[in-house]
């Protein structure tokens, strides 16, 4: 029989007590709350009525059971903070495939809700309108909150999402800090699970750690490739959809599962893109493939020794 949210989240925290006493890793309290969940199993009913968003991926929808969950967190991060416009663009690309949703089974549209931790909006930037409409965006339904501090930003995070008005909302913090760990990540889990809304948790220049997360992805960005005209060539010295590497760190499939997805903002879809694609334009490629020539010996493109080194050689 299913644990209710009160019983599951009691017996996490004891089991993360334990853990800690025991002087255990990150990692195992992550395997610990995974056995909590495998001894409280959801029923099939319950299962099989969970919300999904497919992302029109076939071999990434059937890794997620369907796509990504709409009743729980899911995690993107990044590694370094330059690449916070991969994950952001993730993310947001996301919120705008719910709101083509919405829009198909002709529900009342309603915003979706960015909070950011103030740490985060100074050095990763804040969201720009007119960005959002051509990245497929309504920017009339999208909000912005950046608290002053990361327990502000936390609060009103679990307050929106208890209330289930907002389709989506999306929590974004700087690094690991540790006022947000794995026991408020599982709060926070325990409440978009109650309420049935997804939460996006989006870390930039975040660590793995763990996590309550049904999927933790990792973005990079990649090239893009140069804009189609109607006839199918490609428009020289142009910039076409943003494509994203997304990495499935965390999920049900023992290996993590890397591909290349271009976002098309005018249909509000993924395509996936070949791995071996080469995205630079047809001039900059070289007419003839061939293996490289060696490099010269002693010559400056010889790689250096290690060590000290004096510029002049000793007088005596």
């Amino acid at each position: 029989m299913a644990q209710s949210a009160v019983t599951r989240e009691r017996l996490f925290a004891l089991r993360e007590t334990i853990a800690k006493l025991e002087g255990k890793p990150a990692p195992a309290l992550a395997a610990a709350e995974s056995q909590a969940l495998g001894e409280t199993d959801l029923g099939g009913e319950e299962a099989e009525n969970a919300l999904r968003l497919p992302l029109g991926i076939p071999a990434l929808d059937e890794v997620m059971d369907g796509g990504v969950p709409l009743d729980g967190l899911t995690e993107i991060r990044t590694q370094l903070l330059r690449h916070a416009g991969s994950s952001s663009g993730f993310v947001l690309a996301l919120a705008a495939m719910l709101q083509r949703q919405d829009e198909e089974n002709g529900h009342r549209p309603l915003p979706i809700l960015w909070i950011s931790d103030r740490v985060a909006s100074m050095e990763a930037g804040r969201p720009y309108a007119v960005g959002l409409q051509d990245f497929g965006l309504r920017p009339g339904l999208f909000m912005h909150a950046t608290p002053r501090k990361l327990e502000d930003a936390l609060w009103l995070a679990e307050t929106a999402i208890e209330s289930g008005v907002f389709p989506a909302t999306i929590f974004e913090v700087r690094g690991n800090p540790k006022s947000f760990g794995l026991t408020e990540s599982r709060r926070l889990n325990l409440r978009a699970k109650t309420s049935r809304r997804p939460l996006f948790l989006l870390r930039q220049a975040g660590e793995e750690e763990a996590s309550s997360a049904f999927f933790r992805f990792l973005a990079e960005p990649a090239p893009a490739k140069a804009r189609l005209l109607p006839g199918g060539s490609m428009l020289g010295g142009s910039i076409g959809n943003p494509i994203f590497r997304l990495t499935l760190e965390k999920s049900r499939n023992p290996a993590p599962l890397s591909l290349l997805l271009e976002w098309n903002p005018h249909d509000r879809r993924f395509f996936p893109v070949r791995q071996s694609a080469d995205t630079r334009f047809p001039a900059e490629r070289a007419a003839h493939s061939g293996a490289k020539l060696p490099a010269p010996a002693n010559r400056s493109d010889r790689q250096e020794e290690m060590g000290p080194f004096l510029a002049f050689a000793r007088s005596s």
